[in-house]
């Protein structure tokens, strides 16, 4: 059959997919793709795989591809980083019988796929990009779909997305962040770079970001004419996302574990997903949450999840007519809910306050040191404190380093080249050098090797001499008086 392209594989293979839950990295795995299923999700990504250990692995194939093959988890797209072309395609045709589509990752911001050079880090690299999409595009019988971040100019996102297209991408999912927004620096998405790449493009379009209930669904969809949104957050907290409403957090879990008991997957994928469902409520009862993270066995989960219940119910049966939500929750916490991520402020202000004084366990907190005086510290932090009461952690009475000539680390003090060990070892190879202060003898070493040298060809000279003169004597000896030349 023909491959389908832009918007007839949008409509015919994704069946006009507007709800789509996110690749998630240990996340969007069989058992939560089939639960998203059941609540609204109309398509799904795998987690990222990485291209190389895909190509050259078996069991991680079977793991994360061929073992999960459920005709329920249909449509599906696999999800690649990737930076060699050849790699990405060879990997991609592993994987097309078992997915409707390719998708390559142009947008995880983490520090592993800088150090990994895929990604979001990929974004500059335009001709690598074109390579990559044109091959794939040739080889596989599968469309290519790419998931990307914008760039902070709007009209260089636009530029990108078209040269994305031209190479033969047939559907774009942007997340209308930069590489930068991650964490709690995440911020808001820009829904704006989103309908300008929308308009400029002739293929669908999913948008990523924002996303924490249908209603967001259904203004994005509006603002910017995507033909799709894609959720990962709200998805995580909430299943039930595209279906409108917000269940039970226990119902959602025990129907989560009950797909596990069918479709297994690592306990530390259930155990991170307990954790997002259940979020709002392990900051209240803080002893089950110890637990949940000490466990070891999903029996050991199930029972965690029941016990929680429990106190829910418990909890229902106790309040009081007209209470409302505490912690400025728009639900009691036993609701699936979004979470909204505080910035570095709050997250200070919110562990500061209100983390020890109410019983709700806060996360670590941060230092505040715009001012030099910093009261709040990491639990670490406060364990040395405990240790040493005179200690301070104000950065104003840090010593002060010398830096690094050549890359700004501090220097050795007693480094000949004034540089760190690692810019000094280079430089002393480089020149054969010495330096003394940090232990390297490049120079001293090549000398007693010359040395030695030297010495061996003294020690072969006289023995060879001595073989010459037995040689010429053996000669005589064989030569009798009398002979002559005829």
């Amino acid at each position: 059959m023909p491959k389908l392209r832009g918007e007839a594989f949008w409509r015919e293979t994704l069946r006009s997919a507007h709800f789509v839950v996110a690749p998630m990295v240990d996340q969007s795995e069989l058992a939560w793709r089939l639960l998203s299923r059941r609540h609204g999700a109309q398509l799904c990504y795998t987690p990222m795989l990485h291209a190389q250990v895909f190509l050259r692995d078996a069991n991680y194939r079977r793991e994360n591809l061929y073992g999960e093959a459920c005709p329920e988890d249909r449509p599906l797209i696999v999800q690649f980083c990737a930076n060699d072309p050849e790699v990405f395609v060879q990997a991609a045709l592993l994987a097309q019988d078992y997915c409707d589509a390719i998708d390559l990752n142009l947008g995880c911001p983490q520090m592993i796929a800088k150090r990994g050079h895929y990604g979001a880090f990929l974004q500059e690299e335009w001709d690598l990009l074109q390579r990559m999409i044109l091959l794939a595009n040739e080889k596989l019988s599968v469309p290519i779909t790419c998931k990307i971040r914008v760039f902070p100019d709007i009209d260089k996102t636009v530029k990108y997305a078209q040269m994305l297209e031209k190479a033969g991408c047939q559907l774009l999912t942007v997340h209308g962040r930069t590489k930068e927004q991650k964490g709690p620096l995440a911020g808001v998405a820009s829904w704006e770079h989103i309908q300008a790449v929308r308009k400029a493009v002739n293929i669908p379009v999913f948008a990523n970001g924002n996303i924490q209930c249908l209603s967001d669904v259904e203004e994005c969809i509006r603002k910017t004419g995507v033909h799709g949104v894609m959720s990962a957050e709200g998805n995580l907290h909430n299943p039930a996302l595209f279906e409108g409403r917000n269940p039970l957090v226990w119902e959602m879990a025990e129907e989560y574990l009950e797909i596990v008991q069918k479709y297994p997957c690592p306990l530390s994928y259930v155990r991170a997903h307990l954790f997002k469902l259940w979020h709002h409520t392990l900051q209240v009862y803080q002893q089950l949450r110890e637990e949940l993270a000490k466990v070891k066995t999903l029996e050991g989960i199930v029972d965690v999840n029941r016990e929680l219940k429990l106190r829910c119910q418990e909890e229902i049966a106790n309040q009081k007519e007209g209470e409302k939500p505490k912690e400025g929750l728009p639900f009691f916490h036993w609701i699936c809910q979004p979470y909204i991520r505080p910035g570095p402020k709050e997250r200070c202000k919110e562990n500061g306050a209100s983390g020890t004084e109410k019983g709700v366990r806060g996360k670590r907190t941060l230092e505040e040191e715009e001012d030099g005086n910093s009261e709040l510290l990491s639990k670490n932090k406060q364990k040395k404190k405990l240790r040493n009461p005179n200690k301070s952690f104000d950065p104003s009475l840090k010593p002060k380093y010398a830096k690094c000539d050549q890359c700004g680390n501090p220097k050795g003090n007693k480094c000949v080249f004034n540089m760190c060990r690692g810019c000094c070892k280079k430089r002393a190879f480089k020149e054969t050098a010495d330096c003394p202060g940090h232990g390297l003898l490049f120079k001293t070493k090549y000398e007693k090797s010359l040395s030695w040298q030297h010495s061996q060809r003294g020690i072969q000279s006289p023995e060879m001499s001595q073989r010459g003169e037995a040689e010429m004597g053996e000669a005589v000896v064989l030569k009798e008086p009398g002979d002559s030349a005829v």
